[in-house]
């Protein structure tokens, strides 16, 4: 028999390692290759993520930076402290009216407005500088200047005290007087001194005095309390203060916390627990996510219209401004409140209907507690947003002139963010620019702090499963 010299199917699938080495040389190149390439997307990734952070967190930074380098210093303003002798010569009104037996009451009145009018006329701003010239006699030659340095309201407080103690006067007191606006100003550094005295808001004459009175002591800068305690001013800008938006914003809150957050979380407890899973609340459902994407400026005209419109609500009134920002706080809450109720197992409602408890017991026993941190966080959020609402109130009419601190809710006001926006545009520019980052700074003191209210209630009553 002659053999065959082809070879059979089985010598040829013999094993040749120097193929199977060069085959996985092969494939663990191209896992290398691919793995390097994932690894790179990865880390760039990485990087833009961190790049955006970092960008942000510097624009953070710019923007609190500069609200504080502008704001910081309004925070104290000029001063001086002035030895005051309410003179009876120069006070010559006479004592105060006292109501004699038998005289009736107009005749008493007529008297008493009498001797207001006298105390008028006296020369307030004169004992304000003969107590300047007591305190440094050197200033005797720069009289006609000395009023300038003060604030044009002193000579009306120290009025307003003689009304409310007529004893002080042939008394000699210590009396602490704000610098004013301008000169408050300039030695802060706030405006250029390189410009020609044409351009200048004070005289040279003042100026040189004012800086010669800062070198020996005499205007000092002291922590502004006015910025709390006062409501704005236009004809003393000096005593401008925050107290009036602050207590207007105030009354606001407890209205949307009195309206929004009951009607709310009752809102969400009825659609998300009670209300039967139909169109109507999908409708409701709808609706509500649509007004949480509604302009706020929408509320104020809705709340023009109807609470002002129709309702005759008074204009500018804490009251009307509490009621519009509700409206636009309602469905953060309802929304907020139902995605808690959702949050909660459903094992709980389970267990606490087959141990026997009602629909009504199993939500406000066992569902609604567990649920409470994140109605209160929502909750808090959502008051937040509405105390740095401004558009709405715009529209109301908050945004007014009020030189006067309400005291309920149906009082004129204005708010602390319209505050800041009538600061910003007030034609004294070089003085309001820090008044408004100072209103700004409360502002945001106050936003984060109920943030981090929120967030400490979350952190102390969550229940994680």
């Amino acid at each position: 028999m002659s053999t065959s010299n082809t070879s059979s199917p089985m010598d040829q699938n013999v094993f040749d390692p120097k193929a199977a080495a060069e085959s996985r040389e092969r494939r663990k190149q191209v896992i290398q290759k691919s793995l390097a390439k994932r690894h790179r997307k990865e880390r760039a990734f990485r990087y833009a993520g961190f790049s955006a952070v970092v960008i942000g967190l510097a624009f953070v930074a710019l923007l609190f930076s500069s609200i504080l380098a502008k704001g910081l210093p309004a925070f104290w303003q000029t001063s001086m402290n002035v030895p005051i002798y309410f003179d009876p010569k120069v006070i010559d009104a006479g004592p105060l009216p006292v109501r004699g037996q038998g005289e009736t009451p107009a005749h008493y009145q007529e008297r008493y407005i009498d001797w207001q009018t006298k105390m008028g006329m006296v020369d307030w701003d004169g004992i304000i500088v003969n107590g300047m010239i007591a305190k440094d006699p050197a200033l005797a030659s720069q009289r006609d200047h000395l009023s300038s340095l003060y604030a044009s309201s002193e000579a009306y407080r120290l009025r307003d005290m003689v009304f409310a103690d007529p004893s002080l006067i042939g008394k000699k007191e210590n009396i602490n007087f704000l610098g004013d606006a301008n000169v408050d100003v300039w030695l802060k550094g706030n405006i250029d001194r390189s410009l020609p005295d044409d351009q200048q808001q004070l005289e040279p004459e003042v100026r040189k005095l004012a800086d010669d009175l800062k070198a020996k002591g005499v205007l000092e800068n002291t922590f502004n309390l006015n910025l709390f305690k006062n409501p704005d001013s236009r004809s003393s800008p000096a005593i401008s203060g925050l107290a009036g938006a602050f207590m207007g914003s105030l009354f606001m809150m407890l209205i949307v916390i009195i309206i929004a957050i009951p009607i709310g979380v009752a809102s969400a407890i009825y659609l998300e627990e009670f209300a039967p899973k139909n169109i109507l609340t999908d409708i409701i459902e709808v609706n509500i996510n649509n007004l949480a994407a509604v302009p706020s400026i929408v509320f104020g005209l809705l709340g023009a219209a109807i609470f002002i419109g129709w309702m005759h609500l008074p204009l500018s009134a804490p009251f009307v401004g509490g009621l519009v920002l509700s409206l636009m706080t309602l469905p953060t809450v309802i929304i907020t409140t139902r995605a808690s109720l959702k949050a909660v197992p459903p094992s709980i409602r389970q267990a606490a209907l087959g141990l026997g408890a009602s629909k009504f017991q199993t939500i406000f026993h066992h569902v609604l507690p567990l649920a409470l941190p994140g109605i209160m966080t929502g909750s808090i959020i959502g008051v937040a947003h509405a105390l740095g609402e401004t558009a709405p109130l715009l529209l109301i009419g908050m945004s007014a002139f009020v030189a006067s601190i309400p005291t309920t809710p149906f009082d004129q006001s204005t708010a602390l963010p319209v505050q800041v926006y009538l600061w910003q545009g007030n034609e004294l520019r070089n003085f309001f620019e820090g008044r408004t980052a100072a209103a700004i700074i409360v502002l945001l003191a106050l936003l984060i702090g109920l943030n981090s209210l929120a967030i400490w209630l979350r952190k102390k009553f969550e229940v994680r499963w």
